[in-house]
């Protein structure tokens, strides 16, 4: 019998300690909640944990096929070259490896609904119906890119979130790169006719970009007192995200392998 491929997972450019802690955590938790599956996580770029480590790690335990998934939202160009370029030089070290490559997490539909969650929390804590959320407004922060396409990807996630859950409307803004920025989603919210707002980081782990986006949010809110702005959690180290990851996974090793298998 063929033993399954080992689980890569790729995180963008995280250099913020918290970002950094719960990627571990996260790591952690997958293990825990499928321990079946040998894991190893790193960043992309230079840094604390490169991507290289990983592979090294899960090489050096016996794997020869890796299923890599990238904890990447959106298809984003530069992302994905940069985990291509990282890939081929693990697999240039090693003729021997070879990697399949997963899909975006999302907008997939364990992810709204933990967004929903979110939401739900930030608004007192319970679950909540359609007709609750007809006063709400959600302002959905994504951290920018310069490729229109993953940008363009945000704004679906913000069409799918809103379909069918009640909120008066989900709108867009970005931290930086792109437009609108937080202030001037916040405005457009309100021409709209919002009185109460909840701004949701589309980010898996808190991190520099979330932060920003908090405190772009509070700030516009102490110049407007009028209206309602809460700030919602990111998504986090939850069991739903953990299984949507092996799912991509799986997905992923089912897939052709694009590198010749088996060492010389």
């Amino acid at each position: 019998m063929t033993s399954p491929p080992a689980l890569l997972i790729a995180a963008d450019g995280v250099r913020h300690d918290a970002g950094a802690e719960a990627l571990l955590d996260f790591v952690e938790h997958l293990g825990s909640r499928h321990p079946g599956i040998p894991v190893a996580a790193g960043f992309l770029g230079t840094g604390r944990w490169p991507l290289s480590e990983a592979v090294a790690e899960l090489a050096a335990a016996g794997a020869d096929r890796l299923a890599a998934v990238a904890l990447a939202l959106v298809p984003d160009r530069r992302s994905e070259d940069d985990l291509s370029a990282a890939l081929d030089a693990a697999r240039g070290e090693r003729p021997w490896l070879s990697v399949s490559l997963s899909r975006a997490l999302g907008p997939d539909p364990a992810l709204l609904a933990l967004l929903e969650r979110r939401l739900d929390e930030a608004l007192g804590g319970r679950a909540r119906s359609p007709r609750d959320r007809a006063d709400v407004t959600v302002l959905l922060v994504a951290p920018g890119s310069a490729d229109p396409q993953a940008n363009a990807e945000v704004h679906r996630a913000a069409r799918l979130l809103w379909e069918g859950r009640g909120y008066a409307g989900v709108e867009t803004a970005f931290v930086s790169t792109a437009a609108p920025d937080v202030p001037t989603g916040l405005d457009r919210c309100v021409r709209l006719g919002a009185r109460r707002i909840v701004v949701l980081p589309y980010a898996l782990f808190d991190g520099g970009p979330v932060e920003r986006a908090v405190l772009h949010a509070e700030g516009w809110a102490e110049a407007h007192p009028d209206t309602e702005v809460r700030c919602a959690e990111v998504v986090g180290v939850a069991d739903e995200l953990v299984d949507l990851v092996v799912d991509r996974y799986r997905e992923a090793a089912a897939s052709p392998d694009p590198a010749p298998a088996g060492r010389p």
